[in-house]
């Protein structure tokens, strides 16, 4: 990279038993002291890894799904961190593209797309993949969010909807294309989204998606 020192370093996803090794997060404090790194964070599955996560004082970003499909961070994660001053960064912000509302019943996923072959899990956490809901119930959730927001770009909106909440630093979401990338942007020009659009986003999130998702992630 030609760097002499990195601003961030992130583990990715380290499984659980790793959170519960203090040695292995005491290297890290080395390669500050080396100055090879500035800050260390960690990217998580479940808000009970990220809560473990924070317990370490180098700990200070945790990069986490949330999204219109995934609610549960912004529950005790979210509280402690704001209280210990952890910077939150939203990954999955779009549930691997449902929440673009461009996607349908006859969508066809390439084989080395995670959207086909671990929509099950079969590679990795399914909660990777479309948020870990079942398909066709995202396409029935995102039908009813388009009459929430209708005419709008329901990417953006999601996007928006995740900067409703003051303790997440950041969403990164994905691009494949530079239309894209300005795409994404377009949630900045948003103005803020409504207690009754935000209550309504609950209220897609409890018919759909919070039973049994909710509580797996």
């Amino acid at each position: 990279m030609n760097l002499e020192c990195l601003d961030l370093i992130q583990l990715h996803c380290p499984p659980t038993e790793v959170y519960y090794r203090p040695e292995i997060f005491e290297l890290f404090d080395i390669l500050k002291k080396e100055g090879k790194i500035l800050n260390l964070g960690v990217s998580v599955e479940k808000p009970e890894q990220a809560l473990k996560a924070i317990e370490y004082e180098n700990v200070c970003t945790i990069q986490i799904i949330f999204n219109m499909f995934r609610h549960r961070p912004s529950e005790l994660f979210f509280k402690e961190a704001k209280r210990r001053d952890i910077g939150i960064l939203a990954r999955v912000p779009l549930a691997s593209g449902l929440l673009t509302g461009k996607f349908g019943k006859e969508s066809v996923f390439s084989k080395d797309d995670h959207r086909n072959f671990n929509i099950n899990g079969a590679a990795f956490d399914k909660g990777e993949t479309f948020s870990g809901i079942n398909y066709n119930t995202g396409l029935e959730a995102v039908t009813e969010l388009k009459t929430i927001f209708p005419n709008q770009d329901l990417a953006a909106i999601a996007l928006k909807w995740i900067l409703m909440f003051d303790e997440v630093s950041c969403v990164i979401p994905g691009a494949s294309t530079p239309e894209q990338a300005l795409s994404n942007l377009k949630a900045l020009d948003l103005s803020d989204l409504s207690a009754a659009e935000m209550e309504a986003v609950k209220a897609v999130y409890d018919k759909y998606i919070r039973n049994p998702v909710h509580y797996q992630w």
